[in-house]
């Protein structure tokens, strides 16, 4: 199996696992959500960090094999 390859299938374990935590768990704890009357403001920026934690990670072993 090529580098390539590999990668591809880890990065979608990686997607798989991530995408489970997140339904399983729902929203984490620093995401911010506001709620008013006819309002709601939901930004998840933990998500957001470990998601780029995730793709910095990947982005970096790419570009070693590579």
């Amino acid at each position: 199996m090529s580098d390539i390859g590999r990668l591809l299938i880890m990065t979608g374990v990686v997607l798989v696992i991530f995408g489970l935590f997140v339904s399983v768990v729902g929203k984490l704890p620093g995401d911010i959500v506001i709620k008013k009357d006819n309002f709601t403001f939901y930004f998840p920026i933990a998500t957001s960090i470990l998601l780029s934690i995730i793709l910095s990670f990947l982005f970096y072993l790419f570009s070693k094999l590579f």
